[in-house]
């Protein structure tokens, strides 16, 4: 049986930065599909951002000496991450269909609740009572930010807020599996090629299935903020996260998206002149003093040396 490993000591000032750099990336982009979006469909975009992102892994794989087509037991756990990435992308676009975009927001981000759980479950991670409260602060946070959803809901709203959920989920088991099986041993590049290479022909048939289509020529525009979803997104921040997530605890770094929402909220501000508000100040304030407690060291537990902070 698995000793219970405890999270006790907070993410090193360094990692907390580069899980800032990632979250400020995370938020922009929920901007870049949005503004691309009257000249390339929802789906599609996922798929041409993966299908654009495998050539530069490959090329950085190939810099570093990754040998990508070694064998070393990542062929199955790959391939399971690579389907719950392509399907977890299908669930969110299809749920925002039929749910609005600060709903679908709010239930995404979820999925450091599923991550904790199933750190404790699965990788014998252990969450205080303090630091599950500083999860729930930070939801709590994100949830005002973003407006709280409204009582009058469909059954239409409702399923695509399940859909969403659903999506959050399998963001979740895909960190799980990353750190949890031999994917943990393989470079970032590889372990994320997978999941680019199988969901390409998984987002590209959910695409087929909804219809979608380029109807004229992208603008300028449209094509740079592809070029950044591929380029930048998955085929270096995402790199990043895999490689935070084999080093340390799954369930602290997944508490950090809690901020994505909110750069892209500032973001919205700068480039689409939404208002910011005092709601929104007291909301930053919650998802911080959450974060916080998440990675408060706790004083009663005594530092495992072979496990990484």
């Amino acid at each position: 049986m698995t000793r219970p490993v405890s999270v006790g000591h907070g993410l090193p000032p360094g990692a907390i930065a580069v899980m800032l750099m990632l979250c400020v990336s995370w938020g922009f982009n929920q901007l870049a599909v949005k503004l691309a979006l009257p000249d390339v469909p929802p789906m599609l975009q996922a798929m041409i951002r993966s299908a654009g992102a495998l050539p530069v892994m490959l090329i950085v794989g190939w810099a570093r000496g990754v040998k990508f087509f070694e064998r070393d037991g990542t062929l199955v756990p790959g391939l399971v991450a690579g389907l719950m990435f392509g399907v977890e992308f299908v669930l969110i676009f299809t749920g925002l269909v039929f749910t609005s975009a600060s709903r679908a927001s709010v239930f995404l981000y979820t999925a450091p609740f599923f991550v904790a759980l199933g750190s404790h479950q699965f990788l014998g991670e252990r969450l205080s009572t303090v630091q599950w409260s500083g999860l729930a602060l930070s939801f709590a946070g994100v949830a005002l930010a973003i407006g709280v959803p409204q009582p009058n809901v469909d059954a239409k709203v409702l399923l695509g807020d399940l859909l969403v959920v659903g999506g959050g989920v399998l963001w979740a088991a895909t960190t799980l599996v990353a750190k949890g099986t031999n994917l943990r041993k393989a470079a970032p590049e590889k372990a994320l090629g997978y999941q680019a290479a199988v969901s390409v022909p998984i987002l590209g048939f959910a695409s087929w299935i909804a219809g979608e289509q380029i109807t004229h020529m992208p603008s300028a525009l449209s094509i740079s903020l592809l070029a950044y979803q591929a380029v930048w997104v998955v085929g270096c921040t995402f790199v990043i996260w895999f490689a935070m997530v084999k080093t340390y605890s799954a369930s602290r770094l997944s508490a950090f998206t809690f901020v994505t929402p909110l750069f892209g909220v500032v973001a919205a501000y700068f480039i689409m002149h939404d208002t910011l508000t005092a709601v929104f100040g007291v909301a930053a304030l919650f998802v911080i003093a959450g974060l916080y407690l998440v990675n408060k060291p706790d004083p009663k537990v005594t530092p495992d040396p072979n496990v990484p902070a």
